[in-house]
């Protein structure tokens, strides 16, 4: 019979998958053999030490990767049931609908208002200036920042605290409707009382869209995500290391009763 926590998870629809990944940067398989399930309307965290491949894994699932010359990809990443790496995506279509928030938060060189509206503008998503206004305000808002920029949106988002430039970052990314957001690290270079707010607002987030979080702070992972993958690395011939997924599964399995001594390890702090 079937416990209730596996009914849980077969009711929970996948909206990602990895198939048997392996990533190429030229010659070198970098990251080997991932295959995993993003469920729809949870936060999936990364975890793992340096170099065992979570960003590029991350950046794999909206075609960033594509940018680096030298990369390649076998194996599949589905979207819905359709594989990105088909011929006939257009991946900028597919950054449209699985959004990135970066390390560092990166405004455009442009007003407040102008950073949420330039995605509208490019999309063709906004049929008049009061749509748009209307679009800029509830994504504000989405990004718990409309309070307090509403006064200035004239204003340069450079000239917005650290902590409020990725919550501009994080309302510019929703503002064009994607279905998931990406996000890697995205309170690396914050303080304490910034990163508490980016957390409480992916919970709030993830009522509207599927995120995945790569982060090496072990307790944000228990704060915010519903499910984590460890990933980890070790060397190949010729001593170059290598990424790959060691297990993933709810993030209170993963940090109380994991399947692997490794992921024991590093969620104890014995490495990483």
């Amino acid at each position: 019979m079937m416990d209730s926590g596996s009914q849980t998870k077969k009711q929970t629809e996948t909206v990602l998958t990895a198939e048997n990944l392996d990533v190429y940067y030229g010659s070198f398989k970098a990251v080997r053999g991932v295959s995993l399930e993003i469920p729809k309307n949870k936060v999936t965290a990364f975890i793992g030490p340096s170099g065992c491949g979570k960003s590029t894994i991350l950046r794999c699932f909206n075609r960033l990767n594509d940018l680096i010359p030298v990369f390649k990809l076998d194996g599949a990443v589905n979207y819905h049931g359709k594989n990105l790496y088909d011929p006939d995506v257009d991946p900028v279509e597919v950054r449209r609908r699985i959004g990135m928030v970066f390390q560092k938060p990166n405004p455009f060189p442009k007003s407040i208002y102008d950073n949420i509206a330039y995605g509208l503008r490019v999309n063709g998503m906004a049929k008049s200036k009061a749509e748009m206004d209307e679009v800029v305000e509830r994504s504000l808002k989405q990004a718990v920042l409309w309070d307090e920029v509403k006064d200035k949106l004239g204003e340069s988002g450079f000239a917005l605290s650290g902590g409020q430039q990725q919550r501009l970052c994080i309302a510019r990314t929703v503002a064009v409707n994607p279905d998931v957001v990406l996000m890697d690290e995205p309170c690396a270079s914050l303080d304490p009382i910034s990163t508490l707010a980016i957390e409480d607002l992916i919970h709030e987030l993830k009522e509207d869209y599927t995120i995945i979080i790569v982060t090496h702070n072990m307790q944000q992972a228990t704060r915010v995500a519903d499910m984590t993958a460890f990933y980890n690395a070790k060397a190949a011939d010729g001593g170059k290391r290598f990424g790959y997924l060691v297990e993933f599964d709810e993030t209170q399995t993963i940090f109380q009763n994991p399947a692997e001594e490794a992921t024991q390890q590093y969620v104890s702090g014995r490495f990483g």
